[in-house]
């Protein structure tokens, strides 16, 4: 039975306090480290200079990247500490492995220590990479917990941002550094490790109701992106066409951060509307309303086993598995993953996202074979990171709007998000004048729809109850396609030609000194057609999801939110809660 009790607030603080502590500064924190999370997809940008220094084949080279979108999609070890650890020990130790990954890379490149083996190599890599797994738990998962009811349009605002960190780096390091890519390098070890430890004790799970001005808030955060993503847009075309100067750089700088630093005006704008309603009089004073779920004396209370041995634990937990519940209610882990639904979300994870990463690995040399400059193919990047933001706020507003209003299931828009992206591939194998830009878009907007996709999918359909772990497991696939399409496909398909070339020109492997460089349309011709032909097939098995949850998607997805009984704590913000998580 379920009784409502009063409780007065506890008083002191104020509202430096209430800011600090509070929801929607803690959103502000969550986008400035997910704006320093993606920073994996810069790996075009500055391969180069890895493939040059440390004297890499393509293969190689490929070999690097899946190593690194290995670190980056196998998030299950943050997943699992974060279950039993607070959220800054988690931040914590993503902004350590961060800075140390991407440290060693640069003083290889640099050449300030003995070239390191090619596994040594991944391994700075994975690990430099799997720290934005950390940075996800620590902030997505925790806001995500505490906006159930607006779950799409978070998981669009927060991975949104790491769809333009892509593009704010690209700025950023211009200013600081000029045209030094191997600087990039540098630059993507501490800003994110900082960005971490400065917002360390702002993220926590909050016991909240739904604020009354939630959604109005989340649209006003989307404009501000929105805002951010044009200019960086703007710039990117202005200086692909405009010779830019290091002070028109800096001055570029200022105005990304300007945009990223504007939802801090918004959070303080809402807080202290808070706080001003809360230091209203009152006649009398207005306690603040507990919910307390309490056992009615009616209801006979369950007695422990005495004697129950834990081998018949451990099979009741092992019959569990086949036992599993509504879709939308908290799955268990084992339940979760060895589910079907969870299996087809694997297959078309390893087919969507391993080609997306693929393609976004290899868009330096892509652009490198078919003549393009090195300012050009940073362009191809900052692009792709452009309307990798765009296609996760699609995925997270636009799919909330259909879902909610047409009973659209998510599944067939994510199949839709694939089929894009195989329109893309094929415009790599087969290019047309400027059809790489075309190209960059479409990658970049089904690569940035399909993730989001894939987390609220995940959420709806197996709950919140271990959802740091569950969205993390999600992704598992995607590493494993990269290996496959991008090592053992694209990489030697790359090689093959580049071999065929020097060949042509009576030259053997051993003259040319460095990695093999292949030129004109045929690098990358037979490899992408694989890819399209991937991605189309991952595509029509995302269409059995739909067919299996097109009832569940009929109905209230989130109608377990809506109707729990929720525990209003307005004043969280004065009792320094966030040491007890």
């Amino acid at each position: 039975m379920v009784e409502t009790t009063t409780a007065a607030a506890p008083l002191g603080g104020g509202f430096v306090a209430q800011l600090l502590w509070g929801r929607w500064f803690m959103m502000f924190g969550s986008f400035l480290i997910m704006a320093g999370a993606g920073a994996t997809y810069l790996f075009g940008v500055y391969s180069k200079q890895i493939k040059a220094t440390l004297g890499y084949d393509q293969s190689t080279l490929n070999l690097m990247g899946t190593a690194k979108d290995l670190g980056a999609n196998v998030g299950v070890l943050s997943g699992l500490i974060a279950e039993v650890t607070p959220i800054w020990f988690v931040l914590l130790i993503g902004s350590a492995m961060n800075f140390s990954g991407y440290l060693m890379i640069w003083m290889a490149v640099t050449e300030r220590i003995p070239k390191p083996t090619v596994w040594q190599m991944c391994l700075y890599i994975c690990i430099g990479a799997n720290s934005q797994n950390f940075a996800n738990t620590g902030s997505l998962v925790t806001c995500v917990k505490n906006f159930p009811e607006g779950r799409g349009m978070m998981l669009g605002l927060l991975k949104g941002y790491v769809g333009l960190s892509g593009a704010v780096f690209t700025q950023l390091y211009h200013a600081i550094y000029g045209d030094d890519a191997k600087s990039l390098i540098l630059l993507i070890a501490w800003l994110p490790a900082v960005l971490s430890v400065m917002f360390i004790f702002t993220m926590r799970i909050m016991k909240l109701s739904k604020h009354p001005r939630e959604t109005r808030v989340f649209y006003h955060y989307l404009y501000i992106s929105i805002a951010l993503a044009l200019s960086a847009m703007a710039l990117t075309i202005a200086q692909r066409t405009v010779s830019f100067s290091h002070g028109a750089y800096v001055g570029s700088a200022t105005l990304v951060c300007f945009w990223l630093f504007l939802p801090l005006v918004v959070a303080v704008r809402e807080e202290y509307a808070d706080w001003k309603m809360k230091e209203q009089p009152a006649n009398p004073p207005t306690p603040t309303d507990i919910v307390i779920e309490k056992i009615s004396s009616e209801e006979p209370r369950k007695k422990p086993v005495i004697g129950k041995d834990d081998d018949s634990s451990w099979c009741s937990c092992w019959s569990d598995v086949w036992n599993k519940p509504e879709r939308g209610e908290d799955y268990s882990i084992l339940q979760a993953l060895l589910s079907a639904d969870m299996l087809i979300l694997f297959l078309a994870t390893f087919c969507g996202l391993g080609c997306s990463l693929t393609a976004v690995d290899n868009m330096g040399q892509i652009g490198e074979s078919l003549g393009y400059p090195m300012k050009t193919i940073s362009t191809f990047v900052s692009l792709i990171s452009i309307w990798n933001y765009f296609g996760r706020v699609f995925a997270g507003f636009v799919s909330e709007i259909i879902l909610v209003r047409y009973k659209i299931p998510r599944p067939l828009i994510m199949s839709l998000a694939l089929f894009l992206s195989a329109i893309g591939d094929l415009l790599i194998a087969y290019p047309l004048s400027g059809s790489v830009y075309i190209s960059s878009v479409l990658i970049g907007f089904s690569f940035g729809a399909q993730l989001t996709l894939l987390f609220t999918i995940i959420s709806e359909l197996f709950g919140l109850k271990y959802y740091s772990t569950l969205f993390n497991c999600g992704q598992l696939a995607s590493p494993l396609g990269s290996y496959i399409l991008n090592v053992q496909i694209v990489g030697r398909l790359y090689d093959h030609e580049a071999m065929n070339q020097l060949m042509q020109k009576g030259m053997t492997r051993s003259m040319v000194k460095g990695g093999l460089t292949c030129t004109g349309d045929p690098c990358f011709r037979s490899s992408f057609t694989v890819l399209a032909g991937t991605n189309t097939f991952g595509a029509l098995v995302l269409l059995i999801l739909v067919f299996r949850t097109r009832q569940f998607y009929k109905g209230d997805v989130y109608k377990r939110f809506s109707n729990a009984p929720t525990m209003i704590s307005r004043d969280h913000i004065h009792g320094f809660a966030m040491f007890d998580n």
